[in-house]
C-alpha cells in the first residue's frame, strides 16, 4: 500500500473523510425530516396522486410519528457516522471507526460502501 511521508496510508482518510460526508448529510437530511414533520410541514400533501389512500384509513397523526422517527434515527446514524469517521482519521479506534463507515453504509449510497472497505482494508493502520 503506498503511503505518503507520514507513513499513512491514503485508504484510512479517505474512508474517514467519506464517513463524515455521508454523516453530514444523514444529519442534515434526517433533521430537516424530524423538523419538518414535528411543525406539521408535511413533504407532500395527503391527496398527492403519488401517495394515494395516505391520511385516508391511517389518519394524519401516524404518518408524521413514523417520520418523525425515521428522521430521528437518521439523525443519529450520521452522528455515529461523523465521530467513526474522525476516529479513522485519527487513527483511533478500529471498532468505532468500522462502525461510523456501517452507519455511513445503512442508508445505502456509494460512499458509504466506499467508507466501508477503505476502512476494513486498512485495519493494519490503527494502533
Amino acid at each position: 500500500m503506498a503511503s505518503n511521508g507520514n507513513g499513512r496510508g491514503g485508504l484510512l482518510s479517505a474512508g474517514g473523510i467519506l464517513s463524515i460526508i455521508v454523516g453530514a448529510f444523514e444529519v442534515i437530511i434526517g433533521g430537516l425530516i424530524a423538523t419538518l414533520m414535528k411543525l406539521s410541514l408535511p413533504f407532500w400533501h395527503p391527496s398527492s396522486p403519488f401517495f394515494p389512500g395516505v391520511g385516508g384509513g391511517f389518519g394524519m397523526v401516524l404518518v408524521p410519528t413514523w417520520v418523525i422517527i425515521i428522521g430521528i434515527v437518521l439523525a443519529v446514524l450520521g452522528i455515529i457516522a461523523i465521530v467513526g469517521g474522525i476516529s479513522a482519521i485519527r487513527r483511533g479506534k478500529f471498532g468505532l471507526s468500522l462502525a461510523g463507515a456501517i452507519c455511513a453504509l445503512l442508508p445505502i449510497n456509494i460512499l458509504g460502501i466506499l467508507a466501508v472497505i477503505f476502512v476494513a482494508l486498512a485495519k493494519r493502520e490503527f494502533e
